[in-house]
């Protein structure tokens, strides 16, 4: 496997939480410590207007790890947020849920973990293999 992909949603959290810029940088400043991570990049953080759905604005941040990234969405009006953590090393998701509950504070919340690159090849002998076997299958279909 390559590596775990959280995806937190939480609902009912409350507006302001969720429309601050500072505490949402904040949050996605230290997230990458928390993890024992190691961030490459400041976050990224914005207000975005909701466009034509006015009622879908909002605040997203990203911020780059060397091990993948962390990325923040949410919509106060709703009361909604978005969290993905995707690393290509194990970390520890309760620290991570825990972590993000404590400052976004939902009534509820949805955890999904996804295993992804389940066939990511770890090492330059397994990668070549494959590189091999699927150029002879190219080859072989001409």
């Amino acid at each position: 496997m390559f590596g775990p992909h959280l995806l937190l949603e939480g609902y009912g959290s409350p507006k302001e939480r969720l429309s601050d810029l500072g505490m949402i940088s904040e949050l996605l400043d230290v997230f990458p410590e928390k993890l024992e991570m190691t961030k490459i990049m400041p976050p990224y953080v914005f207000k975005y207007d909701g466009g034509e759905v006015k009622e879908d604005w909002g605040v997203s941040g990203v911020v780059l790890i060397a091990e993948s990234h962390i990325a923040l969405h949410t919509f106060p009006e709703k009361e909604f947020f978005t969290l993905d953590i995707f690393s290509c090393k194990e970390f520890d998701v309760r620290i991570a849920v825990d972590f993000a509950l404590d400052l976004l504070l939902p009534v509820h919340f949805d955890e999904t973990i996804i295993s992804r690159g389940r066939e990511f090849p770890r090492s330059i002998g397994r990668a070549a293999k494959i590189v091999n076997q699927e150029r002879r299958r190219i080859a072989s279909v001409k």
